[in-house]
């Protein structure tokens, strides 16, 4: 992360910031780990951090009681359901337009990856969704 040289007293030491965590800090110390604990407030960014995982836009269920080709169609990202494009047992098939979600001011379409009917619609209309939600399942 940072990089320091302090001489203090006469010794010299190369001071290497790790990591920050709130008030915890983890330097290495000439190649000493330690975790600092800072007295006083820290000042945080007023940009968050955002974490992001391996998009996934279908999933197969794993239940007894579902047909082993039943699939989930997941939000790829954070956003707002602007139109749906489908009804519950509509034919569709891969690559048809599903559903229109606005994320960070553009308006994505959500493809079918697998052709099949719709077996139910998790979502309406003007509904916040969060990256991994559940949007669709097509059979």
């Amino acid at each position: 992360m940072k990089k320091y040289k302090f001489k203090i007293n006469g010794s010299s030491y190369h001071i290497d910031i790790k990591e920050t965590s709130g008030n915890l800090i983890q330097v290495e110390v000439n190649g000493s780990p330690y975790e600092v604990v800072m007295d006083g407030e820290v000042k945080t960014s007023k940009t968050p951090v955002l974490i992001r995982t391996e998009p996934r836009l279908t999933q197969k269920v794993d239940s007894l009681t579902t047909s082993d080709t039943l699939k989930k169609v997941l939000s790829p990202l954070p956003g707002i359901v602007l139109e749906l494009l489908v009804k519950e047992g509509d034919v569709v098939k891969s690559g048809d337009k599903l559903l229109v979600l606005e994320a960070m001011k553009m308006e994505n379409m959500i493809l079918a990856e697998n052709s099949g009917t719709v077996h139910s619609v998790k979502v309406a209309a003007k509904s916040t969704v969060l990256q991994g939600d559940l949007l669709l399942e097509i059979l």
